[in-house]
């Protein structure tokens, strides 16, 4: 689903996102993956609170235990209980830890305050300099001179409800080659933002820094200054825009036979929604609808339906995972959390943004142009094993990995779609893939399937796009604004660059929507709910809630008095005494004991659970050795005073009573 301003990025449900879907971030894994560190923290973001010993800062970040100490020459007039960001100056293992004050940010409980602490805990920047508004003040509309004209072809946006840029628009139509072969001609045109984004300018060097747009659910931080993001780079109906388009002409299979690029004028006819297509294409039309039926949108229907018949003979990783939709009202709090609609119009704008994807890396690749490839390796060696290990405790094998091809990894998913462990499969199928990066040397894209792909349908939001732009205006000859020699000695530079402030903006995204649930779900505290467990450690078990899928921990000392081992192989937790089992994906009920508004934390404890079959690793009735399941890890049930987990010693949970 594609989003804008006020929406979050657009992205396809399988695994990489040329519109706008899921974030794809491993990093999401509960519990870590070993052996993975953390990027050391310089910032932190929190409560101001004054003790005998002076003023301290608490942390919002439940992972960030104990408080900083203020420095004691400040600037600013501090109050206890406000929201403030400070630098760490000094990371101690044993003692006070430091920071400086940098900002106010005000009241934690005023409703903006939960994406001002993503943003400021995420360093992202949300002030342009004056020289790069400026700069996008001064800009104007262009004329046709050189361009192609595009004006009366019937290119339509579609996008959410809520957008307030568009990126992109579309066209197709039947087209028959020289032979009489039956295909589709497409046409998906992108606004032309290399045109204002200018080398050496104040907007390209602001745009680079931010990299990408962040969106969150009651704002956005825009990667370029309104007056380009939301007016002369948006393809607003009726309106002349310059831009970049692509015509690609498919067969009737929906593979792409040839491509060219042009630098043009367009004006959009019509600005639509996903659920407006959909109503359309349904038997429900609107007024704005009705009259593009015929001429616009069964031709755009058609090539999807081609476009669909070449993803399935590649054999693409199709993940279905539901997407959380936060409602914001007008008074800033949680009105709802609900799961994204995902409807045909927004896999049909998908396999549009796909097929321009690739085109747009073919052109670069074949005229001998630098690309900066959108590239998603195999899934590593260990990641597989650790899927494998978990499919085979659901007994599901998977194929060696030398032969392993998405489609195989769909396979299993299809198999399995509606059935009690279709979600968890789907997550350990996410969590086994390596990350999507930028980068100049092609490896192609396991997730699509395809052997080269770029990213050049949303300038407006991302760098990486704007990139592509300029290597397809020096690779075709399109003006004097394309890639300079410069760009191209550093293209690695600015792959790695981008890549990491796109995994910064999904950590932002991430923790928003994270913190926002637990608002939401603060005032239910003491309620019961049905759920599933989602992760599995020795500390404990973590669950996710079925009506709104919010998630948190079930500590080890809150489940029945036992003892526990952890089975990492299986994923999953074993009372020696009682044989009780707790494993990834299995129903619960549970009871919310804690909401932590500060740090966006919730902790459940277990009501009952639907028990799993008892698996060959469970001791048998009347064995007579102690309970040690094969290659397990022991549950402690009890922290050390550092606050971490002893390897390797049984204890009992304990009790007040």
């Amino acid at each position: 689903m594609k989003h804008k301003q006020k929406h979050t990025p657009k992205g396809s449900k399988s695994f990489d996102k040329p519109k706008r879907g899921r974030r794809t971030d491993l990093r999401k894994e509960r519990p870590a993956t070993p052996g993975k560190e953390r990027e050391e923290q310089t910032r932190v973001v929190g409560i101001l609170t004054k003790g005998s010993n002076g003023w301290r800062l608490q942390s919002t970040n439940k992972r960030d235990k104990g408080d900083y100490v203020l420095h004691a020459k400040t600037r600013f007039t501090l109050e206890e209980g406000m929201l403030a960001i400070a630098d760490i100056t000094s990371q101690r293992r044993f003692g006070p830890r430091e920071c400086k004050l940098v900002e106010i940010l005000g009241d934690p409980n005023a409703p903006r305050a939960v994406s001002l602490i993503s943003i400021a805990a995420n360093n992202i920047p949300t002030e342009f300099p004056k020289a790069a508004l400026a700069e996008a003040n001064a800009a104007e509309p262009v004329t046709l001179n050189n361009r192609t004209d595009l004006r009366d072809i019937p290119l339509v946006t579609i996008d959410g409800e809520d957008a307030r840029d568009f990126d992109d628009a579309v066209f197709a139509e039947p087209h028959k080659d020289k032979n009489g072969n039956e295909g589709w001609h497409l046409i998906v045109a992108i606004a032309d933002v290399a045109h204002y984004v200018r080398h050496n300018s104040a907007l390209n060097e602001t745009a680079y820094e931010r990299g990408n747009s962040v969106y969150f659910p009651d704002r956005v931080v825009p990667m370029l200054p309104e007056a380009l993001s939301n007016e002369l780079c948006s393809l607003k109906p009726q309106v002349e825009r310059a831009c970049m388009a692509v015509h690609m002409w498919l067969n009737a299979d929906g593979e792409l036979l040839s491509w060219r690029f042009v630098r043009g004028v367009m004006r959009s006819k019509a600005r639509l929604t996903y659920t407006q297509v959909q109503k359309a294409m349904d038997g429900e039309p609107d007024a704005t609808t009705a009259p593009l039926i015929e001429p616009v949108l069964k031709p755009l229907y058609g090539a999807y339906r081609a476009l669909i018949k070449a993803r399935l003979n590649r054999g693409t990783l199709e993940l279905d995972l539901p997407e959380r939709k936060v409602q914001i009202g007008d008074d800033g709090k949680v009105k709802a959390i609900q799961v994204r609609e995902r409807y045909d119009s927004h896999k049909l704008i998908e396999e549009f943004m796909i097929s321009a994807n690739v085109a747009a890396a073919a052109q670069l690749e074949n005229k001998g142009g630098i690309c900066l490839y959108r590239v998603h390796d195999k899934p590593s060696e260990a990641k597989l094993e650790a899927l494998r290990d978990f499919l085979d405790s659901l007994d599901i094998s998977l194929v060696p990995t030398k032969q392993l091809h998405p489609r195989f990894l769909t396979q299993i998913l299809e198999k399995h779609a509606g059935g009690p462990h279709a979600q968890v499969v789907n997550e350990m199928m996410l969590r086994s893939q390596s990350q999507a990066i930028y980068s100049p040397e092609n490896i192609g894209h396991f997730g699509l399937a395809l052997a080269k792909y770029a990213h050049f349908t949303s300038p407006i939001r991302r760098y990486a796009d704007l990139i592509v732009h300029r290597g397809l205006i020096r690779t075709c000859k399109l003006g004097d604004d394309g890639l300079t020699d410069n760009e191209i000695e550093n293209l690695e530079e600015i792959g790695d660059h981008i890549s990491n402030t796109e995994r910064r903006a999904a950590t932002a995204e991430r923790d928003a929507i994270d913190r926002y649930t637990t608002l939401f779900m603060a005032d239910r505290v003491g309620s019961v709910f049905p759920a599933r467990i989602s992760g599995v450690a020795r500390f404990g078990l973590f669950a996710r809630l079925d009506e709104t899928g919010a998630d948190g921990i079930i500590p080890i000392n809150a489940l029945p008095d036992d003892y526990y081992f952890h089975d990492e192989k299986s994923q999953a937790l074993l009372g020696k005494r009682t044989r009780r089992r707790f494993q990834l994906a299995q129903k619960v009920t549970v009871r919310l004991e804690s909401a932590d508004r500060l740090t966006g934390g919730m902790s459940f404890s277990i009501v009952e659970s639907d028990q799993p079959e008892k698996r060959s690793s469970d001791r048998p009735k009347g064995h007579k050795k102690p309970f040690r399941p094969h290659k397990t890890e022991l549950s402690t049930g009890r922290d050390d005073r550092r606050g971490h987990h002893k390897k390797g010693k049984l204890s009992r949970k304990r009790h007040k009573n």
